[in-house]
């Protein structure tokens, strides 16, 4: 087994986060082009639904495991960390099926009644089969996780995206011919063709990480191992179903916004057909390039749980405050020059990337609320490490309220429409961001200079005058080039500003670079 420190774990989860971002992008960009707007619509209507059944069967026990097993780690208690995983995996598999028996069997009720368009049935049938394999995927990464060894989890990523990508692309061209509902469904077989991929390399690593540490002692009935069990069992469940409620409520939010944006849109006026290619644009195409940035503070989040937790324990304040310092300021230096390029070339990025420049203004009214998202996902994986779950799901569930709320009365104007919706979840990020940092702030007496916020405010202005100025003034006739040139001066820019202003020093870049090289041997 290998363990990696908390920087290192983090470095190599990133670097599998940005390659999967990247690969993963390749069916996104060809894809609409195959099955068109409506055909994404069809193919993303079905995730809500089933976002709230995997957020039940694995919404907090893969955190669960890894705050346990990371303090089992600290004790050396091999025996415990053995019992954590098998309960887990026994209510995880337990869970899975119960739920895959109820999607197959009430598919066709629930495509025509919950999801607003009977035409997700066939890519529901096909999304089905994934939650066991999911579950099992959460847990054994929930395991890894805690072990501080990442890289079971950055090598089962990319084969699940280097699997996604051929299988998505040639199932729904090859079913294309019977029509856009069996192409969407053909999508969705090459998405399950790859989770069953990469549950494939996460097998392979567990039976190797098996051989690697010596087996414990059998437990006999009676001993104080197998009541243990039962205290192992308490534990799961104490921090996993807090965790479960919290994201439940983000994933049940997801589906009645889903369900809320087609039935407001009917409202305003707008047929079914177009009010689908306006849900699969916002959630097929746009959210997407949001979320592409979010690769490190997923992978800083991932490797916070497990290094608060141990610090915790040993009720090490310092060292909590500093991961955390470092977590957010990665967040906000690295999320920031994003944000900045996003707004300022939201239309050419839809252009370039899914031919459908259309979109774009959803983009532009998203891109600077961005920098929020990526400022969030560390803020709750604090919470949670610091036994907080229940701060974490107030938060989500006022944040959910507000922007159900927001679309229902804004989506439904027929001047506004998908942008009342997009509006409305803008406000959401924002609202429950704030409300998490007020969280930590108060659990730890936790603070950040002022003046760093405002450096990188000012960083960002700067680059992105840049950036507008190579794009839009015609010092060639050729567009792409213009944009290309854009994009990388308006990062170069970025850097330099973030330089000078002492966000970050050049002792600190060559120090990435280093470490690259350390997990790239």
């Amino acid at each position: 087994m290998t363990k990696q420190s908390f920087i290192r774990g983090t470095m190599i989860l990133l670097a599998a986060g940005i390659l999967n971002r990247i690969l993963g992008f390749i069916p996104r960009m060809t894809l609409p082009r195959v099955i068109g707007a409506e055909g994404i619509g069809i193919y993303q209507m079905g995730w809500p639904f089933l976002s709230v059944i995997l957020t039940i069967i694995t919404g907090g026990i893969p955190v669960a495991i890894a705050k346990l097993i990371a303090e089992a780690e600290a004790e050396k208690n091999e025996t415990r960390i053995r019992s954590i995983l098998r309960i887990s995996l026994a209510i995880t598999i337990s869970l899975s099926f119960i739920f895959t028996a109820v999607c197959l069997l009430g598919a066709s009720w629930i495509t025509s009644h919950l999801l607003t368009d009977s035409r997700v049935y066939y890519t529901f049938l096909c999304m089905s089969p994934m939650i066991p394999i999911i579950g099992v995927s959460a847990v054994y990464r929930g395991y890894f996780q805690g072990r501080q060894n990442m890289i079971p989890t950055a090598t089962s990523q990319i084969m699940e995206t280097l699997i996604r990508i051929v299988m998505v692309l040639v199932c729904s061209y090859m079913m294309i011919p019977y029509g856009i509902e069996y192409a969407a469904a053909g999508a969705m077989i090459g998405v399950l063709a790859g989770e069953i991929g990469g549950l494939a390399v996460l097998a392979i690593h567990f039976r190797w990480d098996k051989k690697a540490i010596p087996k414990p002692p059998i437990a006999q009935i009676g001993t104080k191992k197998t009541t243990g069990r039962l205290s192992n069992l308490r534990r799961i469940l104490r921090i996993s179903i807090p965790i479960t409620g919290s994201k439940l409520i983000g994933a049940g939010s997801y589906l009645l916004e889903s369900i809320l944006i087609a039935q407001s849109l009917a409202i305003a006026g707008i047929t079914t057909s177009l009010a689908t290619a306006q849900y699969g644009a916002l959630q097929g195409m746009i959210i997407p390039i949001i979320l592409l940035p979010s690769a490190l503070t997923m992978s800083l989040s991932v490797s916070l749980i497990p290094s608060l937790s141990e610090a915790a324990a040993r009720k090490d304040l310092k060292t909590i405050h500093m991961r955390l310092h470092q977590s957010l300021k990665l967040a906000l230096v690295t999320g920031a020059p994003f944000s900045v390029l996003m707004f300022v070339l939201a239309e050419p990025i839809c252009k370039y990337l899914y031919n459908q420049p259309d979109v774009s203004s959803m983009l532009k009214m998203m891109a600077p609320i961005a920098i929020f998202i990526y400022f969030q996902a560390p803020l709750q994986s604090a919470l949670q490490a610091l036994n907080k779950p229940g701060a974490a799901l107030i938060n989500t569930l006022i944040g959910s309220t507000v922007k159900l709320f927001l679309i229902y009365w804004l989506a439904s104007k027929p001047e506004m429409g998908i942008h009342g919706a997009v509006f409305a979840i803008n406000v959401n990020i924002v609202l429950v961001t704030l409300l998490h940092w007020n969280s930590v702030v108060r659990l730890l007496k936790f603070r950040m200079e002022g003046s760093s916020f405002g450096k990188i405010g000012a960083a960002m202005l700067l680059s992105g005058v840049v950036c507008y100025f190579i794009m839009y003034t015609p010092w060639v006739s050729a567009t792409w080039i213009r944009f290309v040139s854009s994009l990388l001066l308006g990062l170069f820019s970025y850097i330099f500003f973030i330089t000078v202003f002492r966000l970050i020093s050049l002792k600190d870049i060559g120090r990435l670079l280093n470490m690259g090289k350390k997990i790239i041997r």
